[in-house]
């Protein structure tokens, strides 16, 4: 595949008071897919600002900035090779026992009995990670502005709407409650519309880490993954650790190097 996928961000906040933030935008860099041309600014009120890189799980990067009252402005974008039919990630002992606990949005426990009779019978893991990604396409509808920050997979059951979080959380949810580990990554998706950070889930199946997305919005094979975790807790793009900071403007851009390519959102493949 020839031409690089690019992508990019613009986050804005109105600092109140002296804040330490936390961000997750950077392409990760794992497998065969390596970031190019790559540039992070952030600015404050003063100009711009010292930033400190940390790494993340999975080949993922969290940057650290201190700012100063006033407004913040981070700007990200990177080019990258996209990495045609990448075998998938390899799927560890400790990853899978981490991926198969509840967790703050995914409340797998409270879940089992709803997750056995619906999905239990299935013998086959695939088919049983299929069958609840058709469910929750069937019976979620997407809705922005249908859920908040303290919605969890339980709540958007009952609701029966959300967004791309929401959805990726009743799968990880569903998964796990029936033996399927199960983990989120926030992803650049060319196609996505509205533009915007994505939430879409990897199942740990023969051992290798495969990816699905319920909204079915966008096709996978031109996902860029930026973070990975238990839940959207672990992937926010930006965490504000101490201060006061309100979120203004974000503005996300995701341009795949080629033509989408189609995708039945039917069978397991690799996120890089």
């Amino acid at each position: 595949m020839s031409g690089l996928t690019t992508v990019s961000c613009q986050i804005s906040y109105d600092v109140t008071l002296p804040t330490s933030l936390v961000l997750q935008v950077a392409a990760a860099r794992r497998g065969t897919a390596p970031v190019a041309g790559e540039s992070l600014e952030i600015s404050g009120a003063t100009g711009p600002l010292d930033v400190t890189e940390m790494p993340a799980p999975d080949g993922g990067r969290q940057h650290l900035v201190d700012a100063p009252p006033g407004p913040l402005t981070v700007a990200y974008s990177a080019s990258l090779d996209p990495a045609a039919d990448a075998p998938p990630p390899a799927a560890g002992r400790a990853e899978r026992i981490v991926a198969l606990r509840p967790s703050r949005y995914c409340p797998s426990d409270r879940l089992v009995g709803f997750a056995s009779g619906h999905f239990g019978h299935l013998p086959n893991p695939v088919d049983r990670v299929r069958a609840i990604c058709d469910h929750v396409a069937t019976y979620v509808g997407y809705e922005l502005g249908s859920s908040d920050p303290h919605t969890d997979a339980a709540d958007t059951l009952l609701a029966g709407q959300g967004v791309c979080r929401d959805f990726a959380h009743v799968v990880v949810a569903l998964c796990r409650a029936v033996d399927v580990p199960a983990r989120v990554a926030a992803v650049y998706a060319p196609g996505l519309s509205p533009m915007d950070f994505h939430l879409v889930v990897e199942t740990a199946l023969a051992g290798c880490w495969h990816v699905w997305d319920a909204t079915r919005m966008a096709p996978r094979a031109s996902l860029v993954r930026i973070a990975t975790g238990r839940d959207a807790a672990d992937t926010a793009f930006a965490t504000v650790l101490s201060g006061q900071a309100e979120l203004t403007d974000v503005t996300v851009m995701a341009v795949a190097a080629e033509d989408l390519t189609t995708d039945d959102h039917r069978h397991p493949r690799a996120l890089p």
